[in-house]
């Protein structure tokens, strides 16, 4: 009978990057995906690296994983081959809060490092924070993890993680079973769907589309209504919705619509382009809108969820503090406000 160090639930990004983590260090990995790796949420995201701004418990986690960036790129390109369009123009943010601590731009200033940029007359703050394309970010990652003998399963839904004598034993999947003393639930908008323990995760839908042959833009630029990524192939991503309606992924014309006509309102010269794609992802969310991490009532059984909207920016730290809790370590950061602890539902159900 094959068994591995550690079983990770989900292949995604943060799934991955785990897993690669961990092989590092040594650790016989499998990763159990219930669809097809990175495709999920990973493959969604707008793959802004924005630091500023995040809620207080939260704050020097980001700073620490917009740090990991440039490094954390580096060794995914080195390993898969893939640029991960790692992009350190910065961001101009409307109305930013009066403490910001960042001078506001005037209007030369603008028209000097964005010609196209067209604001209504609000305050401007060049940010000094970088942008990735996720989805050659995934594709780097899943390389990667080859590279480094991951084993990956697709197409397997975990059904529930394995308990013999207290402690975990394994994962069971609607097409197999795998052993492992370690398992650790990166499923995303899916973890709580796991038993032993249901945690509070859910699908936070939003919707986005990419326009090209418009204008270049060097800066993300962020509004109350809308943001637009550039991409160094010309792509510029616009999004997103926040919507409450469950796992349904289907885009809807009207919203594409409103938040195409937002983004013209700030870059005009986006008329010249065409929309290119729209889609919808599913962040995953939880009731505080933080992540989940770290050890579950269960010995052997470790949490790496929720990640609502950080989780292109969360996953280098996230990665790290986790194959440092699962080797027995003590994390480099205190995880005590994202212990699943802090949720009743928690509680174990076998």
């Amino acid at each position: 009978m094959k068994t591995w160090d550690v079983i990770v639930i989900g292949g995604g990004i943060i799934g991955l990057s785990l897993a690669i983590a961990l092989r590092k260090r040594g650790a016989a990995v499998l990763v159990v995906e219930r669809a097809e790796p990175a495709r999920e949420a990973s493959h969604a995201a707008a793959g802004m690296i924005e630091d500023f701004g995040v809620a207080p418990p939260l704050k020097s986690l980001a700073i620490a994983s917009a740090r990991m960036y440039p490094e954390f790129a580096h060794q995914l390109h080195d390993e898969s081959g893939i640029d991960v369009d790692l992009r350190d123009h910065g961001t101009l943010l409307l109305e930013p809060p009066e403490s910001s601590g960042f001078p506001a731009l005037d209007v030369s200033q603008l028209a000097q490092i964005e010609p196209c940029f067209h604001p209504p007359e609000v305050s401007i703050i060049h940010l000094p924070e970088r942008s990735v394309d996720p989805r050659a970010l995934s594709a780097a990652a899943l390389k990667a993890a080859k590279h480094r003998e991951v084993d990956i399963v697709t197409g397997s839904s975990v059904e529930q993680v394995l308990i013999s004598d207290g402690r975990v034993a394994g994962v069971m999947t609607n097409r197999s079973t795998y052993h492992s003393a370690v398992v650790v639930n990166c499923a995303g908008a899916w973890a709580g769907q796991v038993p032993p323990h249901a945690f509070p995760t859910r699908p936070v839908k939003g919707q986005m589309l990419a326009v090209v042959g418009g204008p270049k833009l060097n800066h993300v630029i962020r509004s109350r209504e809308v943001y637009l990524v550039p991409r160094t192939d010309h792509r510029i991503v616009i999004g997103a919705t926040m919507e409450e309606a469950g796992y349904d992924k289907r885009t809807d014309p009207g919203s594409i619509q409103r938040l195409h006509h937002a983004a013209l309102r700030l870059v005009p010269a986006l008329a010249a382009g065409r929309i290119h794609e729209a889609w919808a992802g599913l962040r995953p969310g939880t009731p505080d809108d933080l992540p989940i991490l770290g050890a579950t009532p269960t010995p052997g059984y470790f949490v790496a969820a929720g990640h609502f909207r950080d989780g292109i920016l969360l996953t280098p730290i996230t990665a790290h503090v986790m194959a440092q809790l699962v080797s027995g370590e003590t994390p480099d950061y205190d995880l005590s406000a994202f212990s699943a602890a802090r949720f009743a539902q928690t509680v174990a159900v076998v």
